[in-house]
């Protein structure tokens, strides 16, 4: 089923996410509809907060056709092919840096559609997350897909990635943010 997508003045896109607890088919469907909702989007990746949810939860999906670089991910101490592991379904995720490296990239988001900003971000992360089975998995990665689940754990605490842009770089598109977010708001407040 495809999820209404939440756009930049919904008030549930700033809130932090409650903890998964309960798993099972519940969540799993929600995580069907999500990669539904995603992939009809043409997006990579997509947070519960998105779709109206505020809990800990996202899911992922970035083939390694779209990497700049092949990458290696490291699955619970394995390197794993990358398409093995998409899509990502994850539960309560926490990414740390494993390295200082940072690197900046350009991002957009299912909930901007058409904005797109310069995003400095750690280069390679290590990210603890529970399955749909709630079972815990370690993933190291680098890449678009690091970006990804940055990007998305970030949606989980309610941070938006004009949030993470250095702020003359948000001057040059501040106008047409604030315009589309009272676009939005009256199309709510309409409905």
């Amino acid at each position: 089923m495809i999820l209404e997508i939440k756009f930049y003045g919904e008030s549930v896109l700033h809130e932090k996410g409650k903890p998964v607890e309960t798993f099972g088919e519940p969540l799993r469907q929600f995580s069907s509809d999500m990669l539904e909702t995603m992939h009809q989007a043409n997006g990579i990746g997509l947070a519960a907060q998105q779709v109206g949810e505020a809990i800990q939860f996202c899911v992922v999906e970035v083939t390694k056709d779209l990497e700049d670089e092949p990458i290696d991910p490291v699955l619970n101490g394995k390197s794993t092919p990358q398409d093995l592991l998409m899509p990502l379904c994850m539960a309560n995720p926490i990414a740390t840096p494993v390295c200082k490296n940072k690197g900046t990239m350009e991002e957009g988001c299912l909930s901007f559609p058409g904005f797109k900003g310069a995003v400095e971000r750690p280069s390679r992360i290590s990210v603890n997350y529970q399955d749909l089975d709630g079972i815990p998995h370690t993933l190291e990665c680098d890449g678009l897909l690091a970006r990804c689940i940055q990007h998305e754990i970030d949606h989980l605490n309610g941070i938006l990635f004009i949030d993470r842009m250095k702020k003359k770089d948000f001057q040059e598109i501040k106008d047409e943010v604030r315009a589309f977010k009272l676009e939005t708001r009256k199309l709510y407040l309409e409905d």
